[in-house]
């Protein structure tokens, strides 16, 4: 049955009834690799990419990674080092999958805008419009630990899409959240919080979501959430679609993204990267089962879609997301946002809520301010970012015209300065 019904949403799509994506007057080139001094970076100082990643494997700090950087639309570097499986004794390769966790977040953000620019919503919409769960939100007031009981207070304003993608919605983020009290009011719930191999959808999951308290008051505080798995059921909602399948045909068939899924067909799945961590002996070995089981993007139910979490992806296809940034919301003749959806996305949509010197948060990313960009190694004004769960990290830099991905797979204390360093010796292998 579920075959059919992707048959005739594939055929709905095709005919425009359902199409976000559009073909743009403008066509850029698709990502392919170049010369460095075609796309005016120095292979001499790239090289330094080469020394410290291949320094980092040999000390043990990590059990590999694999980077990726780009200029003017043009893989420049694109390399693997280490390990992608130490016990199993199996070489990282540039082409390897990895889970992005919250780097699935800004992929969820560019789907919900893509129906926004439908005219589907207004961001200022309350969520509970849609998702009738969330009406009448309440607050945190006290707890009690002996119990896990607690009181809360009515909010003062509704739960608006706005909030959902800039994390001031004031939900939790249950197992990784920073208040104890959330984390036990979530466990008791039941609520699934990242990735999961158990038989459960993301619309259960969020509507057990919708009945717990909030840490604050809508719209009070940034406090990081389980938004974008809300908003990824939104999406079902809205277009009465699965959420997997909007994604897989507007945003990844579209672009070219044909490693990045919720969950790996069998044939991508021995290019899957180990977890990792380092035991007592100082080796790598693969992380254990714990609250969720590793390798769930290629075991168990495979039916949870989890907007904030859930993604696995490669170096190349992130890339490709972001080259699509960086074009204005256009890629190899594409379009999935207009430029003037992007430049909102891009904007200052929290003030000083986020907190973290030298950047704002906008729609889907971190944006670095100037003085960000004057205190130096963190790119240009309005260079975006973000990291999983994982180890994981991209940033884009919209004036250099650059893109910088880096892929790792641990868990538990690492040693690991590769995430700055990358970035540092990025910038600096500019030659022009």
């Amino acid at each position: 049955m579920k075959y059919f019904v992707l048959i005739f949403l594939s055929m709905m799509i095709g005919s425009g009834s359902l199409q976000s994506q559009t073909r743009s007057g403008k066509k850029s080139q698709p990502l392919t690799e170049a010369a460095h001094e075609n796309a005016y970076m120095s292979a001499q100082r790239l090289a330094l990419i080469d020394s410290m990643c291949i320094q980092n494997v040999k000390n043990g700090n990590l059990p590999g990674m694999v980077t990726l950087v780009t200029r003017n639309g043009k893989i420049v570097h694109w390399k693997a080092y280490g390990m992608a499986d130490n016990q199993a004794g199996r070489t990282l390769k540039r082409d390897d999958i990895f889970r992005i966790a919250s780097q699935s977040k800004a992929i969820t953000s560019t789907a919900v805008m893509m129906l926004w620019e439908q005219g589907k919503f207004q961001l200022d919409d309350p969520i509970s419009r849609y998702i009738p769960e969330f009406r009448n939100p309440q607050v945190l007031k006290t707890f009690r630990y002996s119990d896990t009981s607690y009181t809360t207070v009515p909010a003062r304003s509704e739960i608006t899409i706005r909030q959902l993608l800039t994390h001031t919605s004031g939900i939790g983020y249950g197992v990784i959240d920073g208040d104890e009290r959330m984390k036990m009011i979530y466990e008791k719930a039941g609520i699934t919080d990242l990735f999961t191999s158990e038989k459960i959808t993301i619309g259960e999951s969020v509507k057990k979501l919708a009945r717990l308290p909030l840490h604050h008051e809508p719209g009070e505080k940034f406090t990081y959430s389980e938004g974008l798995d809300v908003l990824g059921y939104f999406i079902e909602i809205v277009t009465g679609i699965p959420f997997d399948v909007f994604l897989k045909t507007r945003i990844f068939d579209p672009l070219g993204m044909h490693d990045t899924r919720f969950y790996l067909p069998d044939a991508s799945a021995g290019r899957l990267v180990a977890v990792q961590q380092k035991n007592k002996k100082g080796e790598w070995e693969r992380y254990p089962v714990t609250f969720y089981d590793p390798d769930y993007p290629i075991k168990g139910a495979k039916c949870f879609f989890s907007g904030g979490a859930g993604l696995s992806s490669t170096a190349r296809d992130y890339a490709i997301f972001l080259q699509m940034y960086l074009n204005g919301g256009e890629y190899n003749g594409i379009r999935l946002l207009s430029r003037t959806t992007v430049e909102s996305i891009m904007g200052n949509q929290t003030g000083t809520l986020w907190g973290v010197p030298d950047k704002f948060y906008g729609l889907a990313f971190g944006v670095v301010t100037k003085q960000g960009q004057h205190k130096g190694g963190i790119g240009s004004i309005g260079t975006f970012d973000w990291g999983g769960y994982f180890n994981t990290q991209y940033f884009a830099d919209p004036k250099e015209k650059i893109i910088g991905v880096i892929m790792k797979q641990t868990q538990g204390p690492v040693t690991d300065d590769t995430e700055w360093m990358f970035r540092q010796l990025v910038g600096q292998s500019v030659d022009d």
